[in-house]
Protein backbone atom coordinates (compact mmCIF):
# COMPACT_ATOMS: atom_id res chain seq x y z
CA UNK A 1 0.00 0.00 0.00
CA UNK A 2 2.81 2.42 0.90
CA UNK A 3 4.50 1.78 -2.45
CA UNK A 4 1.25 2.50 -4.31
CA UNK A 5 0.80 5.82 -2.49
CA UNK A 6 4.43 6.73 -3.23
CA UNK A 7 3.98 5.95 -6.97
CA UNK A 8 0.75 7.94 -7.13
CA UNK A 9 2.31 10.95 -5.35
CA UNK A 10 5.41 10.79 -7.56
CA UNK A 11 3.29 10.62 -10.72
CA UNK A 12 1.23 13.59 -9.59
CA UNK A 13 4.36 15.60 -8.77
CA UNK A 14 5.90 14.81 -12.17
CA UNK A 15 2.70 15.81 -13.94
CA UNK A 16 2.60 19.16 -12.14
CA UNK A 17 6.31 19.75 -12.80
CA UNK A 18 5.89 18.93 -16.49
CA UNK A 19 3.11 21.48 -16.90
CA UNK A 20 4.98 24.32 -15.19
CA UNK A 21 8.63 23.72 -16.12
CA UNK A 22 8.47 25.70 -19.36
CA UNK A 23 6.00 28.35 -18.20
CA UNK A 24 7.04 31.94 -17.62
CA UNK A 25 5.48 34.86 -15.80
CA UNK A 26 5.09 37.79 -18.21
CA UNK A 27 4.22 41.20 -16.83
CA UNK A 28 3.02 44.15 -18.91
CA UNK A 29 1.62 47.61 -18.18
CA UNK A 30 -1.15 49.14 -20.29
CA UNK A 31 -1.40 52.92 -19.98
CA UNK A 32 -4.81 53.84 -21.42
CA UNK A 33 -5.00 57.51 -22.36
CA UNK A 34 -5.90 59.94 -25.10
CA UNK A 35 -3.69 60.21 -28.17
CA UNK A 36 -3.91 62.67 -31.07
CA UNK A 37 -3.61 61.01 -34.49
CA UNK A 38 -4.14 61.96 -38.12
CA UNK A 39 -6.17 59.54 -40.25
CA UNK A 40 -8.08 60.21 -43.48
CA UNK A 41 -6.70 63.77 -43.45
CA UNK A 42 -8.35 64.49 -40.08
CA UNK A 43 -6.67 65.14 -36.76
CA UNK A 44 -8.55 63.71 -33.84
CA UNK A 45 -8.15 62.50 -30.30
CA UNK A 46 -8.59 58.78 -29.71
CA UNK A 47 -8.19 56.58 -26.67
CA UNK A 48 -5.22 54.21 -27.06
CA UNK A 49 -2.86 51.99 -25.07
CA UNK A 50 0.80 52.94 -24.51
CA UNK A 51 0.59 55.79 -27.04
CA UNK A 52 0.12 53.39 -29.96
CA UNK A 53 -2.64 52.43 -32.36
CA UNK A 54 -3.06 49.50 -32.43
CA UNK A 55 -1.90 48.72 -28.91
CA UNK A 56 0.97 46.41 -28.01
CA UNK A 57 1.02 42.75 -29.01
CA UNK A 58 1.39 40.20 -26.25
CA UNK A 59 3.68 37.32 -27.25
CA UNK A 60 3.34 34.36 -24.92
CA UNK A 61 3.71 30.59 -24.79
CA UNK A 62 1.02 28.12 -23.84
CA UNK A 63 1.21 27.70 -20.07
CA UNK A 64 2.61 31.19 -19.40
CA UNK A 65 1.09 33.38 -16.71
CA UNK A 66 0.15 36.89 -17.87
CA UNK A 67 0.02 39.80 -15.46
CA UNK A 68 -1.28 42.97 -17.08
CA UNK A 69 -1.53 46.18 -15.06
CA UNK A 70 -4.07 48.55 -16.65
CA UNK A 71 -3.73 52.22 -15.67
CA UNK A 72 -6.76 54.16 -16.90
CA UNK A 73 -5.67 57.73 -17.60
CA UNK A 74 -8.46 58.27 -20.14
CA UNK A 75 -11.66 60.21 -19.43
CA UNK A 76 -13.72 57.02 -19.92
CA UNK A 77 -14.36 53.95 -17.81
CA UNK A 78 -12.89 50.84 -19.43
CA UNK A 79 -12.31 47.10 -19.19
CA UNK A 80 -10.09 44.85 -21.29
CA UNK A 81 -11.49 41.65 -22.83
CA UNK A 82 -9.11 38.85 -23.79
CA UNK A 83 -10.98 37.72 -26.91
CA UNK A 84 -10.79 33.97 -27.42
CA UNK A 85 -8.62 33.28 -24.37
CA UNK A 86 -10.05 30.38 -22.38
CA UNK A 87 -10.31 31.78 -18.90
CA UNK A 88 -10.03 28.46 -17.10
CA UNK A 89 -10.09 29.12 -13.35
CA UNK A 90 -10.12 32.90 -13.98
CA UNK A 91 -13.46 33.67 -15.66
CA UNK A 92 -13.87 36.81 -13.53
CA UNK A 93 -10.92 38.32 -15.46
CA UNK A 94 -12.55 38.01 -18.90
CA UNK A 95 -13.35 41.73 -19.09
CA UNK A 96 -17.02 42.27 -20.06
CA UNK A 97 -18.07 45.32 -18.07
CA UNK A 98 -20.72 44.63 -15.40
CA UNK A 99 -20.73 40.91 -16.27
CA UNK A 100 -17.38 39.64 -15.04
CA UNK A 101 -16.00 42.85 -13.56
CA UNK A 102 -16.71 46.46 -12.79
CA UNK A 103 -15.25 49.07 -15.10
CA UNK A 104 -11.86 50.60 -14.37
CA UNK A 105 -12.84 54.18 -13.67
CA UNK A 106 -10.72 57.14 -14.86
CA UNK A 107 -7.57 57.65 -12.76
CA UNK A 108 -7.82 54.09 -11.39
CA UNK A 109 -6.04 50.85 -12.18
CA UNK A 110 -6.70 47.12 -12.26
CA UNK A 111 -4.47 44.06 -12.63
CA UNK A 112 -5.40 41.08 -14.78
CA UNK A 113 -3.60 37.89 -13.75
CA UNK A 114 -4.30 34.65 -15.61
CA UNK A 115 -2.62 31.65 -17.24
CA UNK A 116 -2.77 30.76 -20.94
CA UNK A 117 -4.08 27.20 -20.83
CA UNK A 118 -4.37 24.68 -23.68
CA UNK A 119 -4.32 27.30 -26.45
CA UNK A 120 -2.09 28.25 -29.36
CA UNK A 121 -2.60 30.73 -32.17
CA UNK A 122 -3.31 34.40 -32.71
CA UNK A 123 -6.12 36.02 -30.72
CA UNK A 124 -6.72 39.60 -29.69
CA UNK A 125 -7.54 41.82 -26.74
CA UNK A 126 -9.80 44.87 -26.86
CA UNK A 127 -11.68 47.37 -24.72
CA UNK A 128 -15.04 46.01 -23.63
CA UNK A 129 -16.60 49.33 -22.66
CA UNK A 130 -18.57 51.24 -25.27
CA UNK A 131 -17.10 51.65 -28.74
CA UNK A 132 -13.59 52.16 -27.33
CA UNK A 133 -12.73 48.74 -28.81
CA UNK A 134 -12.35 50.62 -32.13
CA UNK A 135 -9.07 52.14 -30.93
CA UNK A 136 -8.12 50.13 -27.83
CA UNK A 137 -7.01 46.74 -29.10
CA UNK A 138 -4.02 44.55 -29.93
CA UNK A 139 -2.92 40.99 -30.67
CA UNK A 140 -2.23 38.06 -28.36
CA UNK A 141 0.16 35.65 -30.07
CA UNK A 142 0.32 32.30 -28.31
CA UNK A 143 3.22 30.05 -29.28
CA UNK A 144 3.49 26.40 -28.26
CA UNK A 145 5.31 25.52 -25.06
CA UNK A 146 9.11 25.42 -25.34
CA UNK A 147 10.29 22.29 -27.14
CA UNK A 148 6.77 21.59 -28.47
CA UNK A 149 5.63 21.96 -32.06
CA UNK A 150 2.66 23.75 -33.55
CA UNK A 151 -0.47 21.64 -34.13
CA UNK A 152 -0.09 22.63 -37.81
CA UNK A 153 2.89 23.03 -40.15
CA UNK A 154 5.16 25.79 -38.83
CA UNK A 155 4.58 29.00 -40.81
CA UNK A 156 7.36 30.33 -42.97
CA UNK A 157 6.85 33.77 -41.46
CA UNK A 158 4.55 35.40 -38.94
CA UNK A 159 2.75 38.60 -39.96
CA UNK A 160 -0.21 39.16 -37.63
CA UNK A 161 -2.70 41.77 -38.83
CA UNK A 162 -5.63 43.43 -37.08
CA UNK A 163 -8.81 44.37 -38.92
CA UNK A 164 -10.96 47.21 -37.67
CA UNK A 165 -13.11 50.23 -38.46
CA UNK A 166 -12.38 53.95 -38.36
CA UNK A 167 -14.76 56.81 -37.62
CA UNK A 168 -13.87 60.46 -38.26
CA UNK A 169 -15.50 61.17 -34.90
CA UNK A 170 -15.13 60.31 -31.26
CA UNK A 171 -16.32 56.68 -31.07
CA UNK A 172 -18.02 57.25 -27.70
CA UNK A 173 -20.02 60.11 -29.26
CA UNK A 174 -20.96 57.83 -32.19
CA UNK A 175 -22.32 55.24 -29.77
CA UNK A 176 -24.11 57.80 -27.58
CA UNK A 177 -25.83 59.33 -30.63
CA UNK A 178 -27.04 55.90 -31.77
CA UNK A 179 -28.41 55.14 -28.29
CA UNK A 180 -30.12 58.54 -28.00
CA UNK A 181 -31.79 58.19 -31.41
CA UNK A 182 -32.60 54.49 -31.02
CA UNK A 183 -30.90 53.61 -34.29
CA UNK A 184 -27.72 51.84 -35.37
CA UNK A 185 -24.44 53.75 -35.21
CA UNK A 186 -23.15 55.80 -38.10
CA UNK A 187 -21.39 53.73 -40.71
CA UNK A 188 -17.63 53.90 -40.23
CA UNK A 189 -15.61 56.11 -42.58
CA UNK A 190 -13.06 53.39 -43.38
CA UNK A 191 -11.89 49.90 -42.61
CA UNK A 192 -8.43 49.48 -41.13
CA UNK A 193 -5.83 46.81 -41.74
CA UNK A 194 -2.91 47.17 -39.36
CA UNK A 195 0.12 45.03 -38.66
CA UNK A 196 0.30 44.00 -35.04
CA UNK A 197 3.17 45.71 -33.22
Amino acid sequence: MGRLVFLFASSLLLMVAATTVSAAILEHSFYVKNLTVTRLCNRQVITAVNDSFPGPSLRVREGDKLIIHVFNMSPYKITIHWHGVSQLMSAWLDGPEMITQCAIRPRNNYTYNYRITKQEGTLFWHAHSSFLRATVHGAIIIHPRARHSYPFPKPYREVPILLGEWWNANVVDVENQALALGIGPNISNAYTIKMAR
